[in-house]
């Protein structure tokens, strides 16, 4: 027999005498129309107070969620107010999705508006979301240190096979990069010197100008900034990569320390090259201030040199390696951290990369800070 057709939902109400609140339900259930407000059911069920409930649905049409969510509401409430709810009258359709719907039980609270927090809770928080990551930080650096212990002791664990691939990554492998982006900067330098200079007739000076600040600051800076992005993000990407496919965990449970096998031969890698590379920076730089002073101020190669020689002394050669040392550990640092706090999927080592990158660049510059200010009133 076929349903008669509506245009509306229905919803009606019968008291009988045995205490029997029959609930009609009619029309089509979907949310595709204005549905009956629950309030009205709400109100009807509070008046009669019947001690059960039941259903007629011979005049139901097509229904979908908009049904349920009422009759899962109605339920509820006839639950609370301790009344017998009869589903028999109901589509058999409609009592299965039902029974899945009340078969377990509401999370105290699930339904709980959400409240914006004062400024104080989330300024609060934020700071103890903060604390984490230092901590974090904080633990690293300890079992980093007591690796390195163990390595002065000659009980590390790691391949030197793998130490020396990736000291030929860290240190060879980068010697194209190092020398473009040195060259450059040793030459745009020079230029935005000579500029200056000339106004008054000291171009000679732009010897100096180039020597001083590649040696002291530049070198050492550029240097770390390209094996930040170069050497740090790869390092971040092959811990993740492990992480992600669980060769880490597998270390682990043979009993093989991951910082030990993993994390102490890339830092070892950078402490040993980055001072190497800086010195190379170092030449190469002061090589592109040279070729401006000769090409484009006309110095003669030889009172270049000897200018450069004289401005650059032995103190600032050291104090710019020495930086170049805390800069490659503070790189690796970075790297190996990210990598090791990558998560578990494709896109977070992707992720942790980047984070290596702004860490390690991000610590390189604040570390270059601090050193200006302690040689500053060292008087290096």
């Amino acid at each position: 027999m076929q349903k008669p057709a509506f245009v509306a939902a229905g919803l009606s109400f019968a008291r009988s005498g045995d205490g029997v609140l029959l609930v009609r339900l009619a029309g089509p259930w979907r949310l595709s129309v204005t549905l009956p407000s629950f309030s009205t059911a709400e109100r009807q069920i509070s008046e009669a107070k019947p001690c059960r409930l039941s259903f007629d649905a011979t005049q139901l049409g097509d229904w979908d969620s908009g049904l349920l969510t009422f009759l899962t509401d109605l339920v509820d409430f006839c639950t609370a107010q301790g009344i017998e709810v009869e589903r028999s009258g109901l589509p058999t359709g409609v009592q299965r999705l039902l029974a899945l719907a009340t078969a377990v039980p509401e999370r105290s609270g699930a339904r709980q508006a959400s409240v914006m927090p004062s400024w104080l809770a989330r300024i609060g928080g934020a700071f103890l979301g903060a604390r984490q990551p230092v901590l974090d930080m904080v633990g690293f650096i300890g079992q980093a240190t007591i690796a390195f212990g163990r390595l002065a002791r000659g009980r590390a664990r790691f391949r030197r096979s793998d130490l020396l691939l990736l000291i030929q990554q860290a240190g060879a492998d980068a010697l194209g990069i190092v020398t473009l982006i040195s060259f450059l900067v040793g030459t745009i330098l020079a230029f935005v010197g000579a500029v200056q200079l000339q106004q008054f007739g000291a171009a000679i000076y732009v010897a100096d100008l180039v020597g001083i600040a590649m040696v002291r600051e530049m070198g050492a800076m550029m240097t770390a900034i390209v094996i930040a992005g170069r050497t740090g993000a790869a390092y971040a990407a092959q811990l993740g990569s492990m992480k992600v496919n669980q060769e880490i965990d597998a270390l682990t449970t043979m009993g093989i320390s991951p910082l030990e096998f993993l994390v102490l031969p890339r830092m070892l890698a950078l402490c040993l090259m980055m001072p190497l590379l800086c010195l190379y920076a170092d030449f190469v730089g002061i090589l592109g201030g040279g070729a401006v002073g000769v090409g484009m101020l006309h110095l003669a190669p030889l009172v270049y040199y000897n200018q450069t020689a004289a401005a650059v002394h032995l103190g600032d050669l050291v104090g710019g390696v020495f930086k170049a040392s805390v800069y490659g550990v503070l790189i690796a640092l970075s790297g190996c951290l990210r990598g090791t706090q990558c998560g578990d999927s494709s896109s977070a080592v992707g992720d942790a990369a980047t984070a290596a990158v702004v860490t390690g660049i991000v610590f390189v510059i604040s570390a270059c800070g601090v050193f200006s200010v302690v040689f500053y009133v060292l008087g290096i």
